[in-house]
């Protein structure tokens, strides 16, 4: 299991945990980024941030921060 921080591009990846408390937690729940949901990684930015995705059918942009929270298989 690894984060998606360091999902390569192309491919989709299922959410195995999300890890944080509070807020940044809840924000990235609310996103549609929970456990279970498959995310197809689009793009990342030349410097790391930020990731862009596809979970649930649309398009997100998530922060490297908030992406190394996510654990995927």
């Amino acid at each position: 299991m690894s984060n998606l921080r360091h999902t390569p591009v192309g491919a989709t990846v299922t959410v195995r945990k999300i890890e944080g408390e509070g807020a940044t937690r809840r924000r990235i729940m609310d996103m549609g980024i929970t456990r279970g949901a498959e995310i197809y990684v689009r793009k990342v930015a030349p410097l790391g941030d930020p990731v862009e995705i596809t979970v649930r059918g649309y398009e997100l942009s998530l922060r490297k921060a908030d992406a190394e929270m996510i654990q995927v298989d």
